[in-house]
């Protein structure tokens, strides 16, 4: 268990004050270094030896999640079928990161990232800042140097000494937000001797939209019905075509609304879809589509253009093609 006291901790709040002090953004500082490979990252200090180079997209320093947590003490595994890392940190909790899907896990809560992970030669990346912070640290980038600073902190034990309010105050937290960061009401009074997390994740307030095991079994049914021969991305497809209409003005606000209105879904008019049973490829890509990870933004229909043709669908624009299917809007 790891135990820290508010006197233990002034240099780490020096740090916070730098950081908050500083008026450089990581954005403008990650285009200035956009062509360099050369970022040093160093933990507590000491610095790590990657088995891979960082990269910069869209002014977010990317690197390797696993040895990086591994540095904060965390035990980490990876799923090559589902590309889902999952992450037990040194302060209890449980990440899962899946390969381009915003939306993370940190126990029960899902979390939307500012930016998706990525799998790339093997490896799945994520950004550094937001990555630390997950793993209840915290980073300071040194622009003139090009070195990303991290710290590890640690968990604090409730005391006579280091009282709620003392704990807030120390990490710059309301004493609502510290409770809360630790699954807490606000109206909680916590014994002596309770473990707090103290680092709450700059995304802690954006909360994925939450859904029902019905709607993701029925996503995954019609996923499966229409497109379990096809590739996982094209059963993504699919399934984020629905989503897509639950978005959009013009079609039902639910995901069985939309299956069961009109006649773009044929299988839920003639038992197709009572008989379905999606396999595991299906069943990953209604999860993931429902955790945020879209490749047809903005396409509301899809067709196979060896079967189906005609004005309507000749008119309309198409955002692209994956095995069978044009999916167009």
């Amino acid at each position: 268990m790891i135990i820290g006291t508010i006197n233990q901790r002034g240099m780490l709040l020096a740090l916070a004050c730098l950081l908050l002090l500083s008026t450089v953004t990581f954005a403008g500082i990650a285009q200035e270094a956009a062509a360099s490979t050369q970022t040093q990252i160093r933990v507590d200090g000491e610095t790590v030896r990657l088995p891979s180079s960082v990269f910069y997209r869209e002014g977010r320093m990317y690197v390797p999640v696993a040895p990086i947590a591994e540095q904060f003490g965390a035990a980490v595994s990876w799923d090559s079928k589902d590309e889902e890392l999952t992450v037990q940190t040194v302060v209890k909790e449980k990440i899962i990161l899946g390969n381009g899907v915003p939306v993370v896990y940190l126990n029960d809560e899902r979390l939307v990232m500012e930016a998706a992970p990525i799998l790339s030669s093997g490896r799945l990346y994520a950004p550094l800042r937001q990555l630390t912070e997950l793993l209840h640290g915290q980073m300071h980038y040194d622009a003139e140097a090009d070195v990303a600073l991290l710290t590890r902190l640690k968990a604090v034990e409730l005391s006579e000494e280091d009282t709620l309010d003392a704990i807030s105050k120390a990490y710059g937290l309301t004493r609502q937000e510290l409770l809360k960061r630790n699954g807490l009401s606000g109206a909680s009074n916590p014994e002596q001797g309770t473990m707090l997390k103290v680092v709450v994740p700059s995304f802690w307030d954006q909360r994925a939209k939450p859904y029902t095991e019905t709607d993701y079994q029925l996503l995954a049914k019609i996923t499966m019905v229409e497109a379990g021969y096809e590739s996982y991305e094209g059963q993504l497809a699919i399934a984020n075509v629905i989503l897509n209409r639950v978005a959009h003005k013009q079609f039902p606000d639910t995901i069985r609304g939309v299956i069961y209105a009109g006649k773009q879904f044929p299988p839920a008019h003639n038992g197709l879809l009572d008989k379905s049973k999606p396999h595991a490829s299906a069943l990953r890509a209604a999860k993931d589509a429902l955790n945020g990870k879209n490749n047809v933004p903005g396409a509301v229909y899809f067709h196979n253009p060896d079967v189906t043709r005609g004005s309507f669908w000749s008119g309309l624009t198409t955002v692209t093609t994956i095995g069978n299917h044009r999916f167009a809007k």
